[in-house]
């Protein structure tokens, strides 16, 4: 347990990230910033709501680490996948991913490895002191901030079993997961945990989900909270995605249509944060990132954005390391010249860069985790694969005709169940190109990775019974942690 230990020797270090999240639980930085609290002990950190606001502010800022949803952790899914080509060779941006040839020893292994931890410990510290601390905070605020722990929590746990373990869909759940730490660590004394199954890993996700629901608010008082705090939909919305994974389309049916229950277009959520897609998709990438279609995201300002190669703007965009691979997703016959999603691409020497991503440095763009088209496109798949063709196909279109309205798909692509799926998986891959989908859009269905290059860089196939098809337990974690 080297990635929280070496870190985190006692639960005051916690507080060093509070002052560093965009948005804070009050909307006022300066609360938080009244102190400087070096050296609190685990019972003082609850003894005052300002401490309690900052350690849930902190967690949020765990869980946006650069190797996190800060955005290298979208870079490392994609870039797995067919639709980029890696320009440098450079091991620091992500060519091991795009080779799939990460060792245990790899930076990025261990460095995503130990941030969702540090993430998940986070989380636990504040559902373990909250159930100790009396009459600081009301029970309402305080089951609110177990329900986003408890969301963090969940979602942290999904990214790693979904890089480090074996799919879900290859035998219902029964290979080696991860080790499931769910109590607040502030010690080396409890190193050593084995391995939980996948199944009882997902199990775990969808308690704390089920619990997030049930317990976070509708919505906050302002765009900027409702997008950058997880509240009831952002639950739902997530675990629509966890059920797709695991091949239970029935459930990804319910959760959907809790914020989805139209059936015929326009969709939109009905309660809470009234979620919808926008007439313009790229409005979300620049002029505006808190709109209704971003569920959930991960802000920058000029003093809280990263820099160099831990920037995804810097890699993707500003140093230009990978170019859409033409005979990737660029060159399908789905993405027509008139769809607003070109409108994401720069040419530059007869090459395609994606630019999603913009801002020049300081790099303050929003990273989405969440938004509305993707929750649609679930829902889509759900249906499909439960015999409501129609259903999908109209969930599908709309989705490609906000940024293509003229688009008329053609009859092959939609007339079979199996020509459909494939029409759905090419959506997806458009409309959430860079936004780290396509390695598990793989996985789940225990497709084979398939090779890429250009001239001087090239990348093998990856079948799904090799060794490389996941990521490595890191070295930061076998090295401490006896019982794997």
């Amino acid at each position: 347990m080297i990635r929280i230990i070496n870190k985190i020797k006692n639960i005051s270090v916690i507080l060093g990230l509070t002052y560093f999240f965009s948005f804070t639980l009050s909307g006022c930085d300066s609360e938080l910033n009244t102190e400087s609290e070096t050296s609190l002990s685990a019972g003082e950190i609850f003894q005052t709501q300002t401490r309690i606001e900052g350690l849930v502010n902190g967690m949020y800022k765990a869980l946006k680490g650069a190797s996190m949803f800060g955005g290298r952790i979208h870079l490392y899914l994609d870039v797995r996948g067919e639709d980029f080509i890696n320009v440098t060779g450079n091991s620091y941006t992500a060519y091991e991913s795009w080779t799939n040839s990460y060792t245990s020893g790899s930076n990025d292994i261990n460095n995503t490895w130990q941030q969702a931890y540090a993430a998940i410990n986070n989380a636990n510290i504040i559902i373990d002191g909250l159930a100790k601390s009396t009459g600081v905070i009301s029970d309402e605020l305080k089951t609110q901030y177990v329900a986003e722990a408890k969301f963090v929590r969940a979602l942290s746990y999904y990214t790693l079993v979904t890089i480090y373990a074996r799919p879900y869909t290859e035998n219902d759940g029964a290979s080696k997961g991860l080790p499931l730490r769910l109590q607040a660590e502030t010690t080396s004394a409890n190193n050593d945990l084995a391995r939980s199954t996948v199944k009882e890993v997902y199990k775990q996700i969808l308690e704390d989900l089920d619990f997030a629901e049930t317990n976070l608010p509708d919505s906050y008082s302002s765009s900027a909270l409702n997008t950058t705090r997880a509240h009831k939909s952002t639950a739902i919305a997530l675990k629509t995605r966890v059920y797709l994974n695991k091949g239970d389309f029935q459930n990804v049916i319910t959760e959907a249509k809790k914020i989805v229950p139209q059936t015929e277009a326009p969709f939109s959520a009905t309660t809470g944060v009234k979620h919808t897609l926008q007439s313009d998709i790229t409005t979300l990438f620049g002029s505006n990132f808190l709109t209704t279609e971003s569920i959930l995201s991960m802000p920058s300002t000029a003093s809280d954005s990263y820099s160099g190669q831990s920037a995804i703007a810097y890699v993707y965009y500003s140093n230009k390391e990978y170019y859409l691979n033409p005979s990737g997703i660029l060159g399908s016959s789905l993405w027509g010249t008139n769809d607003a999603r070109r409108n994401l691409i720069e040419v530059k020497s007869g090459k395609y860069y994606l630019k999603k991503y913009a801002k020049v440095s300081p790099y303050i763009d929003y990273i989405p985790v969440i938004r509305y088209s993707e929750v649609l496109l679930n829902y889509a798949e759900a249906a499909l694969r439960t015999n409501n063709n129609a259903l999908a196909i109209k969930l599908l279109e709309a989705v490609h005709h906000r940024s293509d309205a003229g688009f008329v798909f053609p009859a092959s692509s939609e007339n079979t169940s199996t020509a459909l799926l494939e029409t759905i998986r090419l959506e997806r891959r458009i409309e959430l190109l860079g936004e780290g989908f396509r390695s598990n859009d793989l996985l789940r269905d225990l497709l084979t990775i398939p090779a890429k290059g250009s001239s001087s860089l090239q990348a093998a196939q990856v079948l799904p019974s090799a060794e490389n098809y996941i990521f490595p337990l890191p070295d930061s974690e076998t090295n401490t942690n006896k019982a794997l």
